[in-house]
């Protein structure tokens, strides 16, 4: 009688998670050794983390079966969040099974499914549990021991009422700079923003302040090469429920499940995104990027940096171009030298705070032609700053936050500007026409004086996220949602740094009339204890009529560092309804995710 021998190939299989009682063997001649995978329920097996980039997911395969629909509950620790949902016949196609969102990690599962199975026309109704563990939450880490290496920490210091009980946020957060990445830098031509590399540090939380979901980005991302390195940014939830961000020199498009749908380099003509993709309501998507190559008028060619939008269609290509030197005004330098340089999102430098610039220092560096990721006027530095661009399908235009010119500011397909929100000093020739006028909620304007209004009316400092509220305008009356920074209000910097603040603000534009009414804001009367001089975003929530405001900086000039505040308000509330506290992390941005709509089709 012959022994059987278990070849080396086959040990390998048995280390990583599979016992010698799961495994059955059949003797298949050249093909060698048949292998039944271990299986729970009457599905297939159980695949965690399927795609490689989120490991808090599974699919339950379907065994041969063909599923019609399914529906899927995350069964929660003690006190913990619920996480349920539907899944359509079109999500079981796609991932070959059942997909499972939102597990705990680190953990022993327990997820009920329920789902209709056919079977050469026999359809039966099956429910079932399944168990399903996790690994601990894997970081990248940059090995100064004075950084904690967690992915983050959290502490819910207001917990969610019944109505939002059951709300799941993605944070967009960064780590510490990559050292990897230490040499990464555009040089030809000359300038550009430099490739900051960053671990990153994406998460998904329910509101008990557990990690639900995070990306695991090491398949994608290598902060050692140009094209595959950047700070991920400018995340949305598309209407299809997938997720699209960009980073670096790239742009992208996954499910909830990690799954690509593409991930592209920018067109060539273009560099550097970071801060803004914006999926557009025609289809196409909206880039903040930058010039590859502008001969500037002095005929130095230079990269620029964070003054370009660009439409991109499904297919790649560029629809249209933003050259937001060639639309605006690139020397107005009023907020660029009242702004505090050592909180120059992204360039932070602890060495430059309180400092501002002067006259004299801007015109040596037209003197000296120094180019680059560096603040300063006219193309080829950081003049405009753009962490934000929405799309306005009403009249076919684009909303702006240009961060060093503290304004929001609507520009048509055609190139000119319609409105601008911002204080009018500094805006000379045909700009001054276009600043719109604060008014109360009467109708009557109000005076303002080097960027002090009467009536609480404030403008927006060095802002982010200047987003139109669809839901809410119509026709020529719309709102705008605003995270107002705060740095350099009213064109200073105050004598005691902690008489700085942060607001949420929401304006009414009469875009006719070319006025604008403050409606809500919140902050000013939580003082320096939200100050959050860089990142952040505010953002109206339609399903709940809410407002989602993440203070993503906060103790970003402390000895503490970061620790962003994240919080939901109810439409015109005076006090968040939930408010988490989170250390571990610089966040950029936050928004809502459905399940739902990731699965339901």
């Amino acid at each position: 009688m012959n022994k059987l021998r278990i070849l080396p190939a086959m040990i390998g299989i048995m280390a990583v998670g599979m016992t010698a009682s799961s495994l059955s063997y059949a003797v298949g001649g050249p093909s060698g050794l048949a292998v039944k995978y271990q299986t729970q329920g009457q599905l297939g097996e159980t695949v965690v983390n399927p795609y490689g980039l989120a490991p808090l997911t599974a699919v339950i395969r379907n065994g041969g079966y063909v599923i019609k629909k399914a529906s899927v509950r995350i069964v929660p620790k003690k006190g913990g969040q619920e996480i349920k949902y539907q899944v359509g016949p079109e999500a079981l196609r796609t991932h070959g099974g059942i997909p499972v969102f939102g597990l705990y990690a680190d953990y022993k599962n327990k997820v009920e499914v329920t789902y209709t199975r056919v079977f050469w026309g026999e359809e039966k109704e099956i429910t079932e549990t399944y168990d399903i563990w996790t690994a601990p939450v894997w970081v990248d880490v940059v090995g100064d021991a004075s950084k904690n290496p967690a992915l983050i920490e959290t502490e819910v210091v207001k917990s969610a009422p019944k109505e939002f009980s059951d709300r799941l946020y993605l944070l967009n957060n960064l780590g510490q700079l990559d050292s990897h990445a230490a040499r990464a830098v555009w040089n030809n031509p000359e300038g550009g923003a430099l490739q900051w590399n960053n671990p990153q540090k994406n998460v998904i939380l329910d509101t008990k302040g557990d990690i639900r979901w995070y990306m695991k980005t090491d398949h994608i991302y290598n902060p050692e090469s140009l094209y595959s390195a950047g700070i991920m940014m400018g995340f949305h939830q598309t209407a299809d429920g997938m997720l699209s961000w960009g980073y670096g020199q790239r742009y992208a498009k996954y499910d909830l499940m990690g799954r690509e749908v593409y991930n592209r380099r920018l067109p060539v003509n273009y560099a550097d995104f970071s801060h803004a993709m914006m999926p557009g309501s025609n289809g196409n998507d909206f880039l903040r990027v930058s010039s590859a190559d502008l001969r500037r008028p002095d005929n130095t060619r230079v990269h620029t940096v964070r003054d370009v939008v660009i439409e991109v269609a499904p297919n790649g290509s560029v629809v249209d171009e933003w050259r937001l030197f060639d639309i605006l005004d690139p020397n107005r330098a009023i907020v660029v030298k009242s702004i505090d340089q050592g909180a120059v999102c992204l360039n932070v430098d602890m060495a430059m705070s309180g400092k501002t610039l002067t006259t004299e220092q801007l015109a040596r560096l037209d003197a000296k032609k120094a180019f680059g990721d560096i603040p300063g006027t006219g193309a080829g530095r950081n003049w405009a700053h753009v962490n934000s661009v929405d799309y306005d399908g009403t009249d076919d235009s684009i909303i702006i936050s240009s961060r060093h010119q503290s304004s929001v500011i609507k520009i048509g397909r055609d190139k000119e500007v319609k409105w601008i929100l911002s204080a009018p000093n500094g805006w000379k020739g045909k700009f001054k026409d276009k600043v719109l006028t604060p008014v109360d909620k009467n109708g009557k304007p109000l005076k303002c004086e080097m960027g002090q209004c009467e009536g609480g009316f404030d403008w927006t400092w060095t802002q982010h996220t200047g987003w139109k509220i669809d839901e809410k305008s119509k026709g020529d009356i719309i709102y705008v949602s605003v995270f107002d920074n705060g740095d350099g209000r009213a064109f200073r910097q105050p004598d005691n740094e902690k008489d700085n603040y942060s607001r949420a603000v929401i304006y009414k534009i009469d875009q006719k009339k070319m006025t604008v009414e403050q409606v809500w804001d919140y902050g000013k009367e939580r003082g320096y204890e939200l100050y959050s001089p860089i990142t952040s975003s505010v953002e109206y929530q339609a399903d709940k009529e809410s407002v989602v405001v993440y203070w993503a900086s906060v103790g970003l000039k402390t000895k503490e560092g970061t620790h962003p505040v994240l919080t939901e308000f109810r439409w015109g509330g005076d006090e968040p309804v939930f408010e988490m506290h989170v250390k571990g992390a610089l966040g950029y941005r936050a928004l809502p995710i459905d399940v739902n709509k990731a699965f339901v089709k």
